[in-house]
């Protein structure tokens, strides 16, 4: 049951009038989960500094952490969304599988931070030892960790956002891997 209506720019506040005008420019549309923030007269702001803010991962390593992440919370949104973010920036479709699996086999760098990124959705913070040690060895630093754990943060404020709401996936549309219980 999908109660969210995607807000039109008539229907936001005068500041996120301001940040959709942004946004066209930009990116030529407003992506719904922007719009769906901008029910908030702060939040879509907010998000947006928080998400576009210094970091000492590269936009490669902000895309492994997304593909991760969202998997592991199963968003169609944020998964469709950084799927093609995630090919603007070079992934190849074989990777990008890999990346929402929480692993890289053909970096091992990348796979330490995917198996990172999984591993802290998956625990909801409690880390395990040997995936920590595993991010550091792989030549990440303290620093590094505690972007990325922002980073995992900034993606699971999303990916909640869309389970809640269910507004329409206006990106070409990939599905989260079925999820086998046993």
């Amino acid at each position: 049951m999908n109660t969210f209506k995607v807000p039109t720019r008539e229907e936001v506040s005068e500041n996120n009038q301001a940040i959709f005008d942004k946004l066209n420019k930009a990116l030529g549309f407003v992506p719904n989960i922007y719009a769906t923030y901008a029910h908030s007269d702060t939040a879509l702001e907010n998000y947006l500094n928080f998400s576009n803010a210094k970091t000492s991962l590269s936009v490669k390593e902000k895309e492994v952490i997304n593909l991760a992440v969202s998997e592991v919370n199963q968003c169609v949104y944020c998964l469709s969304a950084h799927t093609a973010i995630a090919k603007m920036n070079g992934f190849t479709d074989e990777q990008i599988l890999e990346l929402r699996a929480g692993e890289a086999s053909f970096n091992n760098k990348l796979d330490a931070l995917a198996r990172l990124a999984k591993n802290i959705t998956e625990n909801r913070g409690r880390t395990d030892e040997a995936v920590l040690e595993n991010f550091f060895n792989a030549g990440y630093t303290k620093g590094n960790l505690v972007d990325a754990i922002a980073m995992v943060g900034d993606k699971t404020i999303s990916n909640y956002l869309h389970r809640t709401t269910q507004v329409p996936v206006d990106f070409p549309e990939v599905r989260p891997f079925e999820t086998v219980t046993v």
